[in-house]
């Protein structure tokens, strides 16, 4: 059945508009208490939510409608997505709702919902939510919204768990932080502070309307600057909730999720902590990820296995390896000795264990990864045909194929939402990138029409 509401990452949209309007958020909370009354664990829910305005009424409907079905909230209050997911998983909780559009302006927001194994619902437990939120819906709220109240010490469990996996302080670092305005804006400060970072701090005033906004991860240039200005030895920029962080390094160049999964993955392989379930040590990727970062855990012993888009794809993949770390280009990377999410805060301290226990800067820890050049084009298309079926796209795929061999590669797929086709080419020299992705683009076009 195909879902109407739930998309890969929960609930998304405007805040305000169907389907985050009041009567559905409600109808969401009085669905969730239906399911949390049918599992053999405890009537209470943990909500958390990100810096957007829309956040506070959006909690008190869900709690409302929980409430209206006998399921009791703690609120977390602003808190960042992997910490809701820590909260559900080791708190007296059935389940945990965190309300945020991650990266997304501060307009759009979201709820996603995590059971207490601490993983995002399974997809069939989403469709029967649906049905229900529907019903629900229909029959109109028969319970008010619940005015919340921050209980502190909820996050101030999530930021000790967090300090507990570091085996040492990091005085004497100087760090940039660029907080996205959002979900770590206090957090992060607090915790890294507490472990006796000096810092430097930007997009650490969210005013519910700034998240996002020309800062955090999605916009490095002005941390970059921070960084430079100041003397900084890195910089780290977390998105809106959270759970992905990216890096500067002292010279100011750009560390991204392949680069932090190499520089991490050497680490753990010396603590001999990388093995899988079959002895081997392995780094799950995204098709995305540079060929370069796969050269380079080559290079030192380690495999590098590949997934669709997506860190759903990536999770699962280390689940059945019962791999250690697995992450995306964007920075959301899992560490799952300590967390069963990407969290961007946790991904900063693996890197700062690093950085301090090898007294090596963020440039030196990852000189071995040669980025290739990689583009890539999206074509719109009129229709869409089996790729296998294209003659003249499968010729030009062949072509580059050939003229890269082992150090290029050729990705094409269409999108699972729009009418584009996704052409990915990356190969040693960028003038030969461009041209087989302009020919590849020029042949899909050619076949199926340009919308």
């Amino acid at each position: 059945m195909a879902r109407k509401l739930f998309g890969t990452d929960g609930i998304r949209g405007v805040a305000g508009e169907y389907p985050l309007d009041p009567r559905t958020v409600h109808a969401t909370g009085s669905a969730l208490s239906k399911w949390v009354l049918g599992q053999q664990r405890e009537r209470e829910v943990v909500i958390g939510m990100d810096t957007r305005e829309s956040g506070p009424w959006m909690a008190a409907e869900l709690a409302g409608g929980l409430a209206g079905g006998g399921v009791s909230v703690q609120f977390a209050g602003v808190t960042t997505t992997p910490g809701v997911a820590f909260l559900a998983k080791n708190g007296p909780f059935a389940a945990g709702v965190m309300i945020s559009a991650s990266h997304n302006p501060y307009h759009d927001n979201g709820i996603k919902i995590i059971d207490h194994s601490g993983y995002k619902l399974a997809d069939d437990v989403e469709e029967r939510l649906e049905g229900d939120i529907f019903l629900f819906r229909e029959e109109g709220g028969k319970s008010a919204p619940v005015q919340l109240v921050v209980d502190e010490q909820l996050d101030d469990a999530y930021i000790e768990h967090l300090a507990g996996t570091v085996p040492k302080r990091f005085d004497g670092l100087k760090l940039a932080i660029d907080c996205a305005n959002g979900s770590a804006a206090h957090l992060a400060p607090a915790l890294l502070e507490r472990l006796g970072a000096k810092l430097v701090l930007t997009g650490c005033a969210p005013d519910g309307r700034n998240i996002n906004l020309n800062c955090g991860s999605l916009h490095l240039e002005s941390l970059r600057e921070t960084v430079l200005a100041s003397g900084a030895d890195l910089g780290i920029a977390f998105d809106g909730d959270a759970d992905r962080a990216l890096f500067v390094s002292r010279t100011g160049r750009i560390i991204d999720g392949d680069a932090v999964m190499l520089l991490c993955a050497k680490r753990l392989m010396q603590q001999n902590r990388l093995k899988d379930r079959d002895g081997r040590p392995v780094v799950i990727a995204t098709v995305m990820s540079n060929l370069g970062l796969q050269r380079a855990l080559s290079a030192q012993g380690i495999e590098m296995v590949r997934t669709p888009v997506g860190d759903k794809y990536v999770l699962e993949e280390m689940l059945r390896r019962d791999a250690a770390i697995g992450g995306e280009q964007s920075g959301h990377v899992i560490f799952r000795d300590y967390a069963t999410t990407g969290d961007g805060m946790l991904t900063a301290l693996r890197v700062l264990d690093a950085v301090t226990e090898s007294g090596k800067g963020l440039d030196e820890l990852t000189a071995d990864l040669e980025i290739y050049p990689q583009l890539l084009v999206n074509v719109r298309v009129k229709r869409r045909k089996p790729l296998a079926d294209l003659a003249g796209v499968q010729h030009e795929i062949r072509s580059a194929e050939q003229a890269f061999g082992d150090s290029g590669r050729v990705l094409v797929r269409f999108s699972g939402t729009e009418p584009l086709a996704r052409v990915m080419v990356e190969g040693a020299d960028a003038g030969q990138v461009r041209m087989y992705a302009d020919r590849i683009a020029s042949q899909l076009v050619s076949e199926l029409g340009a919308e």
